[in-house]
């Protein structure tokens, strides 16, 4: 067992008062957490495990894993999940901490709760119509019915939800096309200060088809090879999930995770080793699509929070 330090009763930096400021928040949190897994039990999928700590995350440019020794701690239970799916295993669910470097800020932190789900046969259309029926079912458990109220706007929940292309939303709402964008390396920017305040201020919006350069592990739209099948989900300007139809090809994975690496080493970023087993996995695993909804801020949206360190019970400044 650690050893407490010192003799106080409480840590110099916490704030007893804020916690007991939240409480009704972690109230709702846990019901929160327990309605998710009501509905996917309903649908039968399977609750899994996987590691934390893993020898070799997925290569993303943008997301910086957390180092545990020669090993890392996972930044998403992605790889781990879709080597069930290989193994056999057709629908399955996970409630899960996940880390990531420099990651602090109101919607941020270094350690973050994930709902990742998995099913075999599906791809990224069925995904936006999971999110529908989950975000509803769960917010019915909760009293809100089809009504959301967050800082002051009322939000239908009401399916089905708008749906809208990345093309689109650039001619919509940026000072630039989405391919100018690219062109000058400045996509992520545009969408944090132009496009993503504007998304799902009256309904939650479903944004897809993002370029392919910014869907590493998502299988390329059939008739246009420069999208993906991928999707996120906006409500009141917050990105709540990543969902896409899944790549199952492991000669163009490793293309695109090498490709990543490139991109790492060229912004003096650390390289870890590639995962190998995954990808050994990839070729057996079937046609499939997976979802990523972060905990804590489906959390913020129902509590009418405007920081995650409303809805945690410890930041990482109080421990």
């Amino acid at each position: 067992m650690r050893k407490a330090r010192g003799n106080s009763r409480h840590s110099p930096s916490m704030d007893p008062p804020r916690l007991s400021r939240i409480k009704p928040n972690l109230r709702l949190r846990a019901d929160l957490i327990q309605a998710v897994r009501n509905f996917f039990r309903d649908h039968d999928y399977l609750e899994v495990e996987t590691p934390l700590r893993i020898p070799a995350p997925a290569p993303e440019t943008h997301v910086d894993p957390v180092a545990s020794g020669s090993w890392f701690l996972q930044t998403s239970p992605e790889l781990c999940m879709k080597q069930l799916l290989a193994a056999g295993f057709s629908r399955i669910f996970q409630l899960c901490k996940c880390f990531r470097r420099r990651e602090r800020g109101s919607r941020h932190l270094p350690e973050l709760t994930m709902l990742e789900w998995y099913y075999a046969g599906g791809d990224y259309r069925d995904l936006m119509r999971d999110c529908e029926e989950l975000i509803c079912f769960v917010a019915r458990q909760l009293g809100r019915k089809n009504i959301l109220g967050y800082q002051g706007k009322q939000i239908r929940l009401d399916p089905p939800w708008t749906r809208m292309t990345v093309t689109k939303a650039f001619a919509r709402h940026a000072s630039l096309t989405m391919e100018k964008a690219l062109a000058q390396d400045c996509f992520d920017e545009v969408m944090v200060e132009e496009i993503e305040p504007q998304l799902g201020v009256s309904t939650p919006l479903f944004l897809y088809d993002y370029p392919a350069s910014r869907a590493a592990l998502a299988r390329l739209k059939p008739e246009n090879h420069r999208l993906a099948e991928r999707f996120e989900l906006y409500i009141a300007g917050i990105e709540l999930c990543n969902g896409f139809s899944e790549l199952t090809n492991p000669v163009r994975q490793r293309a695109r995770f090498e490709k990543e690496q490139q991109q790492r080493r060229a912004l003096n970023k650390a390289c870890g080793p590639m995962p190998e087993n995954f990808l050994a996995a990839l070729g057996h695993m079937p046609a499939a699509c997976g979802n990523a909804l972060g905990i804590d801020r489906l959390t913020m949206l129902l509590a009418d929070a405007t920081r995650i360190d409303e809805v945690v019970a410890f930041t990482p400044e109080e421990l």
